[in-house]
């Protein structure tokens, strides 16, 4: 007996135990590894930071240089065999390229001369003798330094050592003083071939310089009605959401209308001979075809999900009521999207640094080129890990602090007295225990996007051949299932965040957790949830839907002048990013409340010595939806019986 019992105990000991939730009980820190490992990746972005600040030119990137070696606006040092090197150019601050309309790259170098100048020509100068005239007016010498002003019209040759006519206006960019082509033709040729992508590049950069205006009004107008979306959802109701639902039905006609309306005006319109209108229509009829794909889709969607409207709506107020606990949440995308612009355009900065490190070496016709050093391209590998990583790092932390709100708001046992700067409690418990988990979190992110980026480089590079028929088709299958794995893994990483905010577990642990938990409480407002989510997606439609058929109207007049599809959809993108950057909030909020009720249901009963921690709205709701999904299932299970019944025997 007494071992029959001492088995027992051995066997019970080796049965694994559930875990517990204790919500905001216990707190330590979690994958301080995992944090230890994102101090030494940044350290080695500190040492390519300093390497490209002391390796790197920055004044050849700041000032501009010319195709001698002397930066523009420095008394230079002259370079061994280059003889117009080592000049001062204190007076000389502007770069002027001298055949800035039709520059090509011919073995990684540009084919026109570059110059200091003085000043830029703001008119057009079309002779020699108008080049003379500005050089005697202004000072400023558009020709090779060697060659005086006054043999510009004398000697035979000077077509060669000037400026290739007509000379276009050009205006001086604020930041690196370079001269900027004025005309939308040049100014697009120009700036694509400095980037090396003439083709693509220089067909969006036509149509966005030619209407710069109107791309920058449609921008303001995505973000104004943006914000106008948030405070729509911030004061949701039934009637809202019904009038909100109808413009979204009339606005995705409507738009689809349009579309297809202006393809048949091009394909009528016989007057048509330009390539920018052909390219115009070509870009429509796939506007159209795409648009009205996914207004079919989100048709039915609609009509198979409007008996759903009023428990979303409910449960968006339950949503607004938490958010109404700490109001500055809504500010969360804010601060958020200027730490990414700061970390960006730092980013970009030592990116350019690196391009420019390189040592002086001096090539045909005594001009100077700066061959790159070694191991700068794994540097550059490397620095975009670090993009990719810190970005996705910066988007974690809003995550982890928004969950950490609402779980310090929901756990909270006198809702009468809300808990005081929750937002600050949530950020000094993530910088204090869990940076670990949002370093770990992000990383599998990175993991995934860098095999995708990779993946779209190859697509894009067979893409331009015309064998490839297959590997085309296998990366694109495979850049699909990482966008799928992508999408899995950022639900996965938000619940574990969440998670981690109300146990305080490290990430794996807790996203096993979570996992099981939503696995037992599946069936009790999944559906509405989905619903809610689906509400707030639809709130990104119109923004986009809105932003694209003002820009429709307004770049329809000018169709004879620009690209304008191509701008078209970068507007739209940029709609559909800012409004996704206004209302995830929501979204974030909406699905920690539903783990933070799950938690609740698993560590409560709601007798009076175990309360629920949801306040008596919730509750109602929460037993109006079970209400529902009962009745639901009874009518299943009549209507099964029924059949059943039909066929069974007489």
């Amino acid at each position: 007996m007494q071992c029959l019992g001492a088995e027992h105990l051995d066997s019970a000991e080796r049965i694994p135990t559930q875990r517990q939730w204790r919500p905001q009980i216990y707190r330590k820190c979690t994958d301080t590894a995992w944090l230890f490992l994102f101090f030494l990746f940044w350290t080695g972005l500190a040492f390519i930071m300093g390497y490209s600040v002391a390796a790197g030119a920055t004044g050849r990137l700041l000032f501009g240089y010319d195709s001698f070696g002397n930066v523009c606006g420095k008394k230079n040092s002259p370079v061994e065999g280059a003889p117009l090197s080592g000049q001062d150019m204190t007076q000389k601050k502007h770069v002027f390229f001298m055949n800035s309309c039709n520059l090509e790259v011919k073995d990684v170098r540009l084919s026109s001369t570059v110059l200091c100048v003085s000043s830029c020509p703001e008119e057009q100068l079309d002779t020699l003798e108008e080049v003379q005239l500005f050089a005697n007016t202004s000072g400023s010498f558009l020709c090779v330094y060697n060659l005086n002003s006054f043999n510009y019209t004398q000697i035979p040759n000077a077509d060669l050592l000037c400026p290739r006519l007509p000379v276009p206006p050009s205006k001086s960019f604020p930041l690196f003083n370079r001269c900027i082509p004025q005309t939308p033709e040049c100014y697009s040729l120009f700036a694509s071939v400095l980037i090396n992508d003439v083709d693509s590049l220089h067909r969006i950069l036509s149509g966005i310089m030619s209407g710069r205006d109107t791309v920058l009004g449609l921008c303001i107008l995505a973000f104004a009605l943006s914000l106008a979306m948030m405070f729509t959802f911030r004061f949701i109701t039934t009637l809202l959401v019904h009038i909100f639902i109808a413009l979204i039905v009339l606005g995705l006609l409507f738009v689809c209308g349009v579309l297809w309306w202006l393809y048949y005006d091009y394909t009528n319109d016989l007057s048509i001979e330009l390539d920018t209108e052909r390219e115009n229509m070509k870009c429509l009829l796939g506007f159209a075809i795409v648009s009205t794909v996914i207004t079919a889709v989100l048709l039915i969607l609609i009509y198979v999900l409007r008996k759903r409207i009023k428990l979303a709506v409910e449960l968006l107020q339950v949503t607004n009521k938490a958010i109404s606990s700490s109001p500055f949440l809504l500010l969360q995308p804010l601060w958020t999207f200027a730490i990414l612009i700061f970390f960006w355009v730092l980013w970009v900065a030592v990116l350019l640094s690196l391009g420019t490190a390189g040592a002086a070496q001096v090539v045909e016709g005594g001009q100077v080129e700066y061959k790159p050093l070694s191991g700068i391209r794994y540097m550059w590998w490397y620095h975009l890990i670090g993009l990719i990583w810190t970005s996705e790092f910066i988007l974690a932390c809003q995550q982890m602090t928004v969950a950490g709100t609402v779980v310090t708001c929901y756990f909270n046992r006198n809702k009468s007295d809300p808990p005081d700067r929750p937002i600050l409690s949530s950020l000094s418990i993530l910088f204090c225990y869990h940076q670990g988990t949002v370093v770990k979190g992000s990383f599998l992110i990175t993991v995934v996007r860098i095999p995708r980026a990779v993946l779209m480089y190859v697509y894009n590079t067979l893409k331009e051949k015309q064998d490839g028929a297959l590997s085309r088709c296998v990366s694109q299958c495979c850049c699909c299932c990482f966008w799928c794995l992508d999408k899995g893994l950022r639900h996965l990483n938000q619940n574990a965040y969440t998670t981690t905010a109300i146990n305080g577990t490290d990430f794996c642990t807790s996203a096993k957790d979570a996992l099981t938990l939503l696995s037992k409480n599946s069936s009790h407002f999944t559906s509405v949830n989905c619903f809610g989510d689906f509400i707030i997606f639809l709130g990104k439609v119109l923004v986009v839907c809105f932003t694209v058929f003002g820009g429709l109207m307004a770049f329809n007049y000018h169709r004879v002048l620009q690209v304008w599809a191509i701008p078209l959809l970068l507007v739209a993108f940029f709609a559909y990013l800012v409004a996704h950057s206004f209302l995830s909030v929501f979204e974030t909020v909406l699905d920690a409340l539903f783990l933070c009720f799950a938690v609740d249901l698993e560590t409560n009963d709601g007798s009076s010595e175990k309360p629920y921690f949801m306040d008596q709205e919730f509750l109602d709701f929460v037993k109006r939806i079970n209400k529902l999904n009962t009745r639901a299932q009874r009518n299943k299970n009549s209507l099964t019986s029924e059949e059943g019944t039909e066929l069974r025997p007489l």
